[in-house]
C-alpha cells in the first residue's frame, strides 16, 4: 500500500492525515475546529477510528486547539515533545521571538488575540524523548524527529520516502511570508539551521509546512547553505 497525504484546514494551519497501512494525524489546529475535522475526513473517506495517533509538531495554540477534541472522537493518543506537553496538559501559551521587522509587526498583533484564546486541556499519551520514535507500529514507513529551533519542543515526522512534516520550522502563506521561507518566529536561529540541516542529511525531500503549501527542499537547502 502506497502512503497518501491528505491536507486539512484547521483554522489558520494546514494539519494532515498520513495514511498507509495505518492512519495517523499531524497536529490538532486551532481550537473549536472539530466540527471542521469531521467534515473533512468525511469527504475524504477516512473514518474517525482509523487514526490511531496524533503528533503535535509543538505547543502552540494553533497547533493544539482542537487536540482535545479530536482525541475524544478518534480515540487517537497523543504524542508531543516533553518540553512543550504542559502547553497541552495544563493550557500553557506562549509564542516565540520574533527575528525579522515584519515578526515584530505581526507578532504584536497575535499576542493580543492570543489573550482571548482558550486551549481545552487533555493528556499525552506519548512523551517524546530527543531521540525521537518510529512510526512502523502506527502502518507510516516514517519516524518522528526531535528538530528544535522554531521552539525548543518542535518535532517532525519524515517519511521513508522524503516527505517531512515539519510544522512552524517554516512558513509559505501570507500573511507570515510571501514565499517558501524560514520561520518570521523562532526561539533559537542557530539550533534552527542545525535542525534543517539534520533534516536534509536525513532525507528530506518535500517539504509540509503547517502555514503554506508544499514545496522542494531544495529551497532550503539553499537559504541555509
Amino acid at each position: 500500500m502506497s502512503t497518501h497525504i491528505y491536507p486539512i484546514p484547521l483554522g489558520i494551519d494546514h494539519c494532515y492525515l498520513i495514511r498507509d497501512k495505518g492512519t495517523i494525524m499531524v497536529d490538532g489546529g486551532a481550537p473549536k475546529k472539530a466540527k471542521e475535522f469531521t467534515k473533512a475526513i468525511e469527504k475524504i473517506g477516512i473514518k474517525t477510528h482509523e487514526i490511531q495517533l496524533i503528533v503535535i509538531t509543538h505547543g502552540h495554540w494553533d497547533h493544539i486547539g482542537s487536540a482535545k477534541e479530536i482525541k475524544e472522537l478518534t480515540g487517537a493518543k497523543i504524542a508531543m515533545h516533553h518540553h512543550e506537553k504542559e502547553c497541552l496538559e495544563k493550557s500553557k501559551k506562549s509564542m516565540p521571538p520574533s527575528v525579522t521587522c515584519w515578526g515584530n509587526i505581526l507578532g504584536s498583533i497575535v499576542k493580543v488575540r492570543v489573550l482571548f484564546v482558550r486551549i481545552p486541556q487533555t493528556n499525552v499519551d506519548i512523551v517524546i524523548g530527543n531521540e525521537g520514535f518510529s512510526l512502523n507500529e502506527y502502518g507510516i514507513p516514517g519516524k518522528v524527529i526531535y528538530i528544535p529551533g522554531h521552539s525548543s519542543g518542535s518535532v517532525s515526522i519524515l517519511l521513508e520516502t522524503g516527505e517531512v512534516f515539519v510544522g512552524d520550522m517554516v512558513m509559505n502563506k501570507f500573511p507570515l511570508r510571501f514565499s517558501p521561507g524560514l520561520p518570521i518566529f523562532a526561539e533559537d536561529s542557530v539550533k534552527l539551521n542545525e535542525s534543517w540541516k539534520a533534516l536534509l542529511d536525513q532525507g528530506a525531500k518535500m517539504i509540509y509546512p503547517s502555514h503554506g503549501g508544499p514545496f522542494s527542499a531544495d529551497i532550503i537547502r539553499k537559504v541555509i547553505s
